[in-house]
C-alpha cells in the first residue's frame, strides 16, 4: 500500500540579486567588483571596523521599489534595517545588515509560463540587504575575498506556490529577465549576480499539511535550480516510501555528481538574534515619490510581447524570442520604424530573429556592440522587399555590414551585387541555358521537377547570383512550354 502512495512538492524561492549600482550598499566602495583582484574594495564601514557608521544607498532603495512595483507588490512607505547575527569566515562584522519584519516590498505576484499553462506564483517579500565575502578553497586551505562584502543584495521571497522543477526554472528565469528589463541587475548567475535558495517539501496527494521542509543553497545556474529541484524530489520520495523521517536541513548541490549533500541543521529566525540595526534610522518613503517610480517603469517584457502581436502582427513564437532582451527589442523596433510603410514588420522579424541572431551567435557579439545601425538594416531589407537585391546577394552584404558598420548601398555598389530584373536580358540568358543542357530540358519534359531547379541554378551562376530567382523561374516555364 505504502508502494502506491504519491506525493506533491512544495516548493518556495528564495532568489538574491546583485544590484547595478556604483557603490556599496552602505558604503562608498566599488560595488561592480567582479574580477577585482582580491580584497582591493574593502574599507572600514564594510569590515565593520569599530566606530564606523553606514549610510543607506539611495539608488539600492529605488531599484528595490522599482523591482516591487513590477512584481506588483505593496510598497512600504516605512522600513526597517535589522541586524542578522551569524558567524561565517566571509562575513568581516560577524552579522549582516539586512530588513526582516518590516521589508521594503510585500505581498506580490508574477505569472509564470508552464506546459501546464500559466501559473501565479506570490511574492512574500521583496527586501534590501548586503552581500557577504566569497570564500576561495585551495586544497586544505580556505581563502576570503572581501570585494563582494557589503555589496547592495536584494532578496525575492516566493510562497510555496510551486509544484515542479519546471515551474522553479520559468519562475527564476522571468525574474531574471524582469530585472534586466528594469536595469537593476545583470542578473548574470555565472558571475554570481544572481544566486538561487530553494525551499522543498513533499505531501501526500490532496493533503494540505507541508510535509518537513529542505533548503538547497546557493544555486547558480538555471539548469542547477531545475536539477537539484529534480534529484531533491526523488531524494525525498525514496525516504518517504522507505517509512524513512525526512530532517530540516541545509543542503548544497554537487553540480558534478549531481546530488545534493547536507550541508548543515536548517536555522530558524530565532538563531540569529535579529534587532533594529542601531546605527541606521528607519527608512520613510514619500509615497508621491513611489508613484513617480511607478510610472518611469519600462514596458514590461509580457506586456511588449503583447503589444508586438498587436501592433505588429507578429506571430507569439517571434514576438517571445523579440522581446527576450530589452536591447534586441528595441533595436527591433527602431529598424520598423526605420523600414515602415514599405517594409512589413514580420520581414524585419525574420531578418532579426534569422541572419541577425545567427551572426550575434557565431561571432559572440553581444547588442551593444553591433556594428550595423537600424535604419542601414531598414534599408538593406528594403532592398531585399523591391527586388533589388535577392535573398543570396542580401546575406554577402549583410555578412560586410556586419565587419564593417557600412552602408547597404555603398557595399551593392562596390560588389555589383544589384538583382537582374531586366525580363528582355534574363529571357536571353534562359534561351541559352535550355540550349546548352538538353539533358536537363528532357529531363524536365519527362516529369522530374528537379530539373527545373537544375535549371534555374544555372541561370542564378551565369548571373553570379543576381538574377531575380522568381523571374528567372516563370520565363523557365514560359520557353519550356513554348517548345513542348
Amino acid at each position: 500500500m505504502k508502494a502506491d502512495l504519491r506525493y506533491d512538492p512544495v516548493i518556495g524561492l528564495e532568489v538574491h540579486v546583485e544590484l547595478n549600482t556604483t557603490s556599496k550598499m552602505f558604503c562608498a566602495c566599488r560595488a561592480d567588483v567582479f574580477g577585482a583582484p582580491p580584497n582591493t574594495y574593502v574599507c572600514p564601514v564594510c569590515l565593520g571596523m569599530p566606530g564606523t557608521l553606514p549610510v543607506i544607498n539611495a539608488q539600492a532603495v529605488r531599484f528595490t521599489v522599482m523591482t516591487g512595483l513590477a512584481l506588483h507588490c505593496q510598497i512600504q512607505t516605512h522600513s526597517v534595517f535589522a541586524r542578522k547575527n551569524y558567524f561565517y569566515p566571509d562575513l568581516p562584522k560577524g552579522y549582516q545588515i539586512s530588513q526582516y519584519e518590516l521589508p521594503l516590498c510585500t505581498d506580490g505576484w508574477l505569472e509564470v509560463e508552464t506546459s501546464a499553462g500559466v501559473r501565479r506564483v506570490g511574492i512574500v517579500r521583496v527586501h534590501l540587504e548586503e552581500d557577504t565575502g566569497k570564500l576561495i578553497h585551495v586544497g586544505e586551505h580556505s581563502l576570503v575575498d572581501l570585494n563582494r562584502a557589503g555589496v547592495p543584495l536584494m532578496e525575492i521571497v516566493t510562497r510555496p506556490d510551486m509544484h515542479s522543477a519546471e515551474e522553479a526554472y520559468a519562475l527564476v528565469t522571468h525574474l531574471r529577465q524582469i530585472v534586466r528589463y528594469l536595469g537593476v541587475s545583470s542578473g548574470d548567475m555565472e558571475k554570481g549576480a544572481m544566486r538561487c535558495e530553494v525551499n522543498l517539501s513533499l505531501r501526500p496527494q490532496g493533503s494540505q499539511e507541508l510535509g518537513t521542509k529542505v533548503e538547497i543553497k546557493n544555486l547558480n545556474s538555471f539548469r542547477s535550480v531545475r536539477n537539484a529541484i529534480a534529484y531533491e524530489i526523488e531524494r525525498q520520495t525514496r525516504l518517504l516510501e522507505a517509512g524513512t523521517q525526512i530532517t530540516q536541513v541545509t543542503m548544497g548541490w554537487d553540480e558534478t555528481a549531481e546530488v545534493t549533500r547536507p550541508q548543515r541543521s536548517k536555522e530558524e529566525a530565532h538563531d540569529y538574534r535579529y534587532f533594529p540595526e542601531p546605527d541606521l534610522p528607519p527608512l520613510a518613503l514619500e509615497s508621491a515619490w513611489v508613484e513617480r517610480v511607478r510610472q518611469e517603469l519600462p514596458e514590461l517584457p509580457y506586456a511588449k510581447r503583447a503589444r508586438f502581436v498587436a501592433e505588429y502582427g507578429l506571430s507569439e513564437y517571434d514576438a517571445t524570442v523579440l522581446v527576450e532582451d530589452r536591447a534586441v527589442a528595441d533595436y527591433f523596433e527602431d529598424v520598423v520604424r526605420c523600414a515602415q510603410p514599405s517594409v512589413h514588420a514580420k520581414l524585419v522579424a525574420n531578418w532579426v530573429s534569422g541572419e541577425f541572431f545567427r551572426m550575434m551567435r557565431e561571432t559572440g557579439t553581444p547588442i551593444h556592440e553591433v556594428r550595423i545601425r537600424p535604419d542601414d538594416l531598414a534599408r538593406l531589407i528594403a532592398l531585399v522587399a523591391n527586388n533589388t537585391l535577392n535573398q543570396t546577394a542580401a546575406k554577402q552584404v549583410f555578412g560586410v555590414m556586419w565587419q564593417t558598420g557600412r552602408a547597404p548601398e555603398v557595399i551593392v555598389q562596390e560588389l555589383d551585387l544589384g538583382q537582374i530584373s531586366d525580363r528582355e536580358q534574363l529571357a536571353a540568358l534562359v534561351t541559352r541555358v535550355l540550349a546548352e543542357n538538353a539533358e536537363a530540358v528532357a529531363s524536365f519534359r519527362a516529369g522530374k521537377a528537379t530539373a527545373l531547379r537544375f535549371l534555374i541554378g544555372q541561370v542564378m551562376k551565369a548571373t553570379r547570383g543576381r538574377a531575380n530567382p522568381q523571374l528567372v523561374e516563370m520565363l523557365l516555364r514560359e520557353q519550356l512550354g513554348e517548345e513542348q
